[in-house]
Formats: C-alpha cells, sequence, structure tokens
C-alpha cells in the first residue's frame, strides 16, 4: 500500500495558506504516494480544488487525521485533532513548541512522529527546507508596503512643477531573512533606508542592498544564524544609538527575535516619544510580544500621532506565493523519505535527526523535553 500524505483546510482563525499546492501535489504522486485533501483545502490560497488533478478527497477534516499515514499541516493541530490521528502516524508542519505543552504532550502519548519546521537545521543541504526562511521573506516584503500604506508621505523623491518631495527615512531593524527582504523591499521604493542587527557579519548584506549599516558598537554574534540575547549593558548602549536614529525616522520596521522566546524589547516609549507625529513603526515580532514596548498583537495603537502596528500572520496575507512556497519546503524535506511508495525515515540525517520533536512516546527536542519536566 502506498503511503497516504493528506492536507487539511486550516482551521485557524486568519490562517489561509495551505501546506500542499497543486504543483507539489503531482510531485509527491510521482514519488508513488497518495495525496488525500480536505474539500476546499487551498481555496482561501487561490488553489481551488480543480486545479488538483492528482489528488484523492475527503469530505471532512476527521477522514484526513483518520486515514493519513503522513499529515503535513501549516499551523500546529490542535490536542482534539491529534487524537484522532492513527498512532504512529507522522505530522510535519510548524509546532512552536515552546508554548504548545498541551499539543507536544498529546504527540508524545499518541506516539505520533513530529517534525517541527521551525527546528530544521540552518545548513547549507536544508536551505531549500527552511520554512523559517520562505515565511519570513514574505513578512518582510509585506511589512514595508504596511508601513507605506500606513505613511503619510512619498517613499520615493519626487520633482514636481510644485516642488521637490524628500524622499522617506525607513530604518529597519533586525537583517536577518525578513530584514533584508524589508530593506530591498524598502530601496525598490524609493526610500532613503538604515538597518541595524546586532551581528556585525550582517553590515556587508545591508551595504550590499544599498542601505547604510547603523553601528552601534554591540555585538551579539549566536549559533545557528541566530543573535544571542544581549546583555544589561549591551542593550543600554545599543539603545543610546538605536533612539537617535529611530527619531530621525519615518518609518520604523522591526523584526528581531530569538527562537523560543519573547522577542527583545528594543523601541521604548520614550525612543516612540521622540518620532516625528505621522511616524510609523511596523513590528513583525508582534506576535513575540514585540520589539516595541506599545506593540498590541493584532492592532494598530496611536501615540502622540505615531503608529505602531503590530501585524500578526504576515504571511497568510500573501497567501498564494507563501503557500507555493511552504510546500516547496515540504517537498524538499519530506522526498528524502518517500521510496517507491513508501515511507523510510534516515534517523542518521542530522535534518531528520534534529527537527523531530516527539517519536515513539518521546519528546526527542531536548528543550521542550526539559520544559515539559519542569
Amino acid at each position: 500500500m502506498p503511503v497516504t500524505i493528506g492536507a487539511l483546510r486550516e482551521s485557524v482563525q486568519g490562517e489561509t495558506r495551505v501546506s500542499v499546492v497543486p504543483e507539489v501535489t503531482e510531485k509527491f504522486v510521482q514519488t508513488g504516494a497518495r495525496m488525500l485533501l480536505e474539500r476546499g483545502a487551498g481555496a482561501r490560497a487561490n488553489f481551488p480544488d480543480a486545479l488538483y488533478k492528482k489528488a484523492d478527497w475527503a469530505d471532512s477534516p476527521e477522514a484526513v487525521l483518520a486515514a493519513s499515514d503522513v499529515l503535513l499541516t501549516v499551523q500546529p493541530l490542535s490536542v482534539g485533532q491529534i487524537q484522532q490521528l492513527k498512532s504512529g502516524a507522522v505530522v510535519v508542519g510548524f509546532m512552536q513548541p515552546h508554548a504548545r505543552k498541551a499539543e507536544v504532550k498529546a504527540l508524545r502519548d499518541r506516539r505520533i512522529t513530529s517534525f517541527a519546521v521551525e527546528l530544521i537545521p540552518r545548513i547549507s543541504r536544508a536551505q531549500s527546507m527552511d520554512a523559517l526562511s520562505s515565511q519570513a521573506a514574505i513578512a518582510g516584503y509585506k511589512a514595508v508596503l504596511i508601513a507605506a500604506s500606513h505613511l503619510q508621505k512619498f517613499f520615493p523623491m519626487l520633482t514636481t512643477a510644485a516642488g521637490t518631495i524628500r524622499p522617506s527615512q525607513v530604518l529597519v531593524i533586525g537583517a536577518g531573512v525578513a530584514g533584508l527582504q524589508a530593506i530591498a523591499t524598502a530601496r525598490r521604493l524609493g526610500a532613503v533606508v538604515e538597518a541595524y542587527d546586532v551581528r556585525s557579519a550582517t553590515r556587508e548584506q545591508v551595504k550590499s542592498l544599498g542601505a547604510k549599516f547603523v553601528d552601534t558598537g554591540v555585538s551579539a554574534e549566536g549559533t545557528g544564524g541566530y543573535a544571542r540575547e544581549l546583555t544589561a549593558e549591551e542593550k543600554a548602549k545599543q539603545q543610546e544609538v538605536l533612539d537617535s536614529r529611530i527619531a530621525a525616522a519615518d518609518a520604523v520596521v522591526t523584526t528581531a527575535s530569538v527562537p523560543g522566546r519573547p522577542a527583545p524589547k528594543i523601541i521604548s516609549r520614550a525612543a516612540v516619544e521622540r518620532m516625528r507625529p505621522g511616524s510609523v513603526v511596523v513590528d513583525i515580532a508582534a506576535e513575540q510580544g514585540g520589539n516595541c514596548e506599545l506593540t498590541r498583537a493584532g492592532e494598530v495603537v496611536d501615540h502622540n500621532g505615531v503608529s505602531i502596528v503590530g501585524p500578526v500572520n504576515l504571511p497568510a496575507q500573501l497567501a498564494y506565493n507563501a503557500s507555493e512556497m511552504y510546500a516547496r519546503n515540504l517537498l524538499n524535506f519530506l522526498k528524502p523519505a518517500l521510496d517507491k511508495g513508501g515511507l523510510a525515515i534516515d534517523w542518521n540525517d542530522e535534518v531528520f535527526a534534529q527537527s523531530c520533536l516527539t517519536h515513539d512516546g518521546v519528546v526527542k527536542h531536548e528543550p521542550t523535553a526539559k520544559t515539559l519536566d519542569g
């Protein structure tokens, strides 16, 4: 019997992405697998059922959950959905293990093998599987469009019969994938861009995109491509320099985050109060608590005429391309384990070993296991 790979219509409010698109469905079928989708799975991402030529269909999510040997998801499954999976099934998707203790316990107790895409190691071979990066690129792009729509100024310089309009000043905080995409997008729109990251290694990347790197004298090189958390003294020194650049900016886009922890607070209330009325802060880290002290996830806060935007799930706002990229990430992750219609996971492969959250009744991700034990 070929392995059955299932996909659901995502049930989390506001989630419009889908874990498999028609192109990827066909590629899975070419490996010998059977694809089983809930009807309407891709509709909100503008992939109607008619485009999935190679898929079988189920009329309910329960039918997909019960029949899937491998389930591909975007958002983490609920405890109720996990209980409906067959024992020993495999789930691949975002798991948010640091915030989903009940769900992790349910995966463990049901003996589900789960792979968290956010745990995929950041090595060269796994770049095509890096869902964090693919979705962050979308978030960085969209954040700048949000800033432009809230700002009551042109981004580019304009020369008109009524005089010359100066370009907007944009500051991007954090030069990871989201930040670099934000820099590139703001530059394409004609803004003058500055950027800052605690990792000094990003200086050349920032400059290559035509932005000026803000040097605060603080470096926080971390492991695995992430920044480490700053000490109190480092934060104070960084804040002193950044506050002056924040005050000069028309729009600030913040992208700084530490995986599994609350987002670092970089923009204080006092810094916002130094900004000119009409300025905008777009805080990509809103769902992790925000980089700005005044950020509220899912809201736009007006503080003395400055708008602080706390968007949530930005990739879902570009669901078509976000789904395409995410589905390809999952295909590239799972394909090495698919052999002539069967599933054979190589546990000696560091990609599978390091991204595994639960397997055979055990929480394999050590930080999550310690959190549950604690």
